[in-house]
């Protein structure tokens, strides 16, 4: 019996982990990703929460765990680059695991390989779909006829643009950009602490990540800049105003910023799509519901992959109820999250100094927490 074809947009971590699971539940995956080749880069995210017992089920977690980031604690400054408070943020029995984003998709990748079909430098140009499959139209590569199309291809989405709408009907900014350049190892003196520098409207993180330390800007611009992802000078110019006036370190890593050729920025947003499928076609990740600042995005996309896989396995045949149940199951762990992001941005990046203030006094009640809970553990 013929195997149903599933294309997937995108090879970064939804796409590869759903590759895996399909392969094994008697699908022939094809991942199609616009870029050349997987997607390097420092920046670090943290595998948790639903995300921890799929890895498990792949086997990945003591790679992941080899790879772990070092960092291990939180250092907030004031305005001057005092310290004003330490905070340790994991265990080697948490269970949790902080990795680049580029460690966790060249690890999912590793995995789904051997079984899936990977096509890189090209995207689908146009999607027509009927009652038995979707026609894609690619850039590069000859059209072909699938079962099912998966739309994996993160917050700027491809296959939601082509087959939901514009991306405006579906996206929030929440008033913030994010902007990251890597740096020299040399830049950090302790390569197992992350730094924080806040001030009204703007925070400034330096990160040890595990080889490349990064520096993270998060901010609120004065004048918000056009929205032109590929305006390279126009981010540039938008990062240095917003932290002219930032002291500690802030002149030599936005110098740093400037000096890269292609330093990453976009507006912190939130996607929230009424239904994630139309058809054959349906969303995973950032691209049905992406929720800036939490950091667990990467996370969703792997227990998303899982989910979707199941269901389909669970449906055969009836692609229809097994994307309801997928949507169903996912929307309870999103949804939660997405209430969250907006009182959560106000007080990662407050506006005002009793803001920050409240913010300080919120990390000392979490560092008091966790050295008591620290205390109690070792004494059992």
């Amino acid at each position: 019996m013929k195997k149903p074809e599933v294309l997937i947009v995108g090879a970064g971590i939804a796409g590869p982990a759903l590759a895996y699971w399909l392969s094994r539940n008697g699908y022939r995956p094809t991942v199609v990703e616009h870029a050349r080749q997987l997607r390097s880069g420092g920046s670090a995210i943290v595998v948790k929460g639903p995300a921890i017992p799929v890895a498990e089920r792949m086997g990945i977690l003591p790679q992941l765990r080899e790879l772990a980031t070092r960092n291990r604690s939180l250092t907030l400054l004031d305005p001057d680059g005092r310290r004003i408070l330490h905070l340790p943020l994991t265990s080697d029995k948490a269970p949790t695991v902080e990795v680049t984003r580029a460690d966790l998709s060249e690890v999912l990748h590793r995995s789904a390989r051997r079984e899936a079909e990977f096509l890189f430098d090209d995207t689908v140009t146009a999607l027509d779909q009927d009652e038995s499959g979707v026609d894609v139209t690619f850039r590069r590569s000859a059209p072909r006829r699938f079962d099912l199309v998966v739309g994996a291809d993160g917050m700027h989405s491809t296959v939601r643009r082509l087959v939901f709408g514009p991306e405006r009907q579906f996206a929030s900014d929440l008033g913030l950009y994010g902007a990251t350049v890597p740096l020299e190892p040399d830049a950090i003196e302790d390569p197992s602490e992350m730094t924080m520098l806040t001030v009204p409207n703007r925070m400034l993180v330096l990160h040890p990540s595990r080889t490349t330390p990064l520096a993270i800007f998060t901010f609120r611009a004065a004048q918000p800049a056009p929205h032109d992802r590929k305006n390279t000078a126009l981010h540039k110019q938008t990062v240095a105003d917003a932290y002219a006036d930032v002291r500690w370190r802030a002149p030599e890593l936005v110098a740093a910023f400037l000096d890269h050729p292609a330093p990453f920025f976009d507006p912190l947003t939130t996607v929230r799509v009424p239904s994630w499928s139309r058809g054959r076609v349906v969303l995973l990740g950032d691209a049905a519901a992406a929720t800036a600042l939490l950091g667990d995005g990467s996370s969703m996309a792997m227990a998303g992959a899982y989910a979707l896989a199941e269901e389909l396995a669970a449906h055969p045949g009836d692609h229809a109820r097994a994307f309801a149940a997928y949507e169903s199951r996912l929307r309870r762990e999103v949804g939660p999250r997405q209430r969250r992001v907006g009182p959560l941005s106000r007080l990662m990046v407050p506006r005002t100094r009793p803001g920050l203030a409240v913010r300080n006094a919120v990390g000392r009640a979490v560092g008091r927490t966790n050295r008591t809970a620290s205390r109690e553990a070792a004494n059992r």
